[in-house]
């Protein structure tokens, strides 16, 4: 929680220094940021007392909260990341429509993202589905058993995995299958190109190693957490074991741990705009010491 809430941080910070000079990607991963900082300073510290207490001490609206506000940023993730995975396939395979992919085509995006994540985060509040406590009894989450109670139950559980989880990963694996393809046909075409053709090639290439790493990164997190759930929603009851309804969410908890760490430390933007390499030129610029 700390390492997420500060690394996060740092990210938004420096996203607000240069608000202005965003590009659209820039924009996407900044929106990232804020779901993984909102899940991090809004989740984890109730998380943190619950596993204290040995019980979840907030009541039944403070678990329906904590369920809710974390499936939102959850939501919110994995839809930015789609989106991400999208404009990199637009980019690097069909330049006719990623050129004309501007600021205010990422901020619509925004607008999609945050209505898609309530969308779906609301359902379980106004009687389509439920939040309660995971198995452990720390942590809350969608209620995955309602698959075992109604016909309700089970198309909400249904349509959540469709919806929030199987077509966005699917659009993603596609978008980067697509995007591999690509780039190992056309490296010899853009060798034959002058220096800033091959440039820019290099930059969108960097990028989307970047949201690659992202993309994967949240999938292995969260495609344990979805197969136990899958389990809990049409499995027998509590044939679930323990641990392996602890080991999952706690893998999901540290997706925004790790995701400023890939687009701060290996994005060498980062490390230019703090003087990194100016100080190391000046370094390499002084005579040997003897």
């Amino acid at each position: 929680g700390a390492i997420s809430s500060v690394g996060n941080g740092c990210v938004l910070y420096m996203a607000y220094k240069r608000k202005t000079k965003l590009k659209p990607p820039e924009i996407m991963t900044v929106n990232l940021a804020i779901c993984d900082f909102g899940m991090s300073v809004g989740g984890k510290p109730l998380f943190i007392i619950s596993c204290f207490s040995h019980r979840w001490p907030f009541g039944w609206e403070g678990c329906r909260l904590y369920g809710c506000t974390g499936f939102l940023f959850g939501c919110g993730s994995l839809t930015t990341m789609t989106v991400i995975s999208l404009d990199r396939y637009l980019k690097i395979c069909h330049l006719e429509y990623g050129t004309w992919l501007q600021r205010h085509h990422a901020f619509m995006c925004l607008v999609f993202i945050w209505l898609y994540a309530v969308f779906w985060a609301a359902m379980p509040l106004i009687g389509w589905g439920n939040y309660a406590p995971e198995p452990f009894g720390t942590s809350c989450t969608l209620d995955w058993r309602m698959a075992q109670a109604s016909v309700l139950g089970q198309s909400f559980v249904m349509t959540i995995m469709l919806f929030c989880l199987l077509l966005p990963s699917a659009l993603i694996i596609f978008s980067y299958v697509k995007i591999i393809n690509k780039v190992r046909a056309s490296t010899k075409e853009v060798a034959h190109f002058d220096t800033r053709i091959q440039n820019h090639h290099a930059l969108e290439i960097k990028l989307t190693k970047v949201a690659m790493l992202i993309c994967t990164g949240f999938l292995f997190a969260w495609i344990p957490y979805a197969v136990v759930s899958v389990w809990s929603a049409f499995g027998k009851p509590d044939s679930v074991p323990l641990y392996f309804s602890v080991v999952p969410t706690m893998l999901t908890k540290s997706a925004a741990m790790y995701n400023p760490i890939i687009y701060q430390v290996i994005d060498c933007k980062l490390c230019e705009k703090l003087g990194c390499f100016k100080l190391l030129q000046k370094r390499r610029s002084l005579p040997p010491s003897r």
